[in-house]
């Protein structure tokens, strides 16, 4: 059964807007919705907004979090998980997602958009970071109008790279 399930990333920056805010409450709404498990960094900003959101519709969210203690975790995680890895714990959000929707965002935003990148998870942009290698745009990165479009396209992305990744026997593959 775990096999079914899609694992959707969200990101974005700490401390953000209300508008930033607001849209990633309603994807986090949206991927719950879909039946998706939500995995962010579990700290506040956009993580928390997002796992709200989900929270908000029964969704699960995992929160991967930077430091030593579940405490630091916002009150919308269903499970957190404390990394002691600092903002390495990016690779990890990353290499734990069938794909991953970047709202907004500031640097750590961006390292978690080119980890995505670089191990072939798929890249839902909703108003963050624009993308271009050599003056052209980055193909695999799908740029979002909404959080309705953002949402569909990751959950659409995740089942599309479920059904083309093989499960892994720990040697570090997607």
């Amino acid at each position: 059964m775990s096999g079914d399930l899609l694992y959707v990333a969200v990101c974005g920056p700490d401390p953000c807007s209300p508008e930033v805010a607001g849209l990633a409450e309603e994807v986090g709404r949206l991927l719950a919705r879909a039946g998706a498990i939500l995995v962010c960094g579990g700290l506040g900003g956009t993580m928390e907004a997002a796992a709200r959101g989900a929270t908000g519709e029964g969704g699960t969210v995992i929160g991967l979090l930077p430091g030593d203690t579940r405490t630091a975790g916002n009150p919308y995680l269903t499970l957190s998980i404390p990394t002691g890895m600092g903002e390495m714990r990016n690779a990890l959000l990353v290499r734990s997602a069938d794909a991953l929707v970047a709202v907004a965002g500031e640097h750590g935003t961006l390292s978690e958009i080119a980890f995505a990148l670089k191990t072939g998870v798929p890249v839902i942009g909703l108003k963050t970071w624009e993308l271009a290698k050599a003056g052209r745009k980055v193909e695999a990165f799908v740029e979002a109008a909404s959080p309705e479009e953002a949402a569909r396209e990751a959950v659409q992305a995740a089942r599309r790279r479920r059904a083309t990744t093989r499960p892994s026997s720990g040697s570090g593959s997607p």
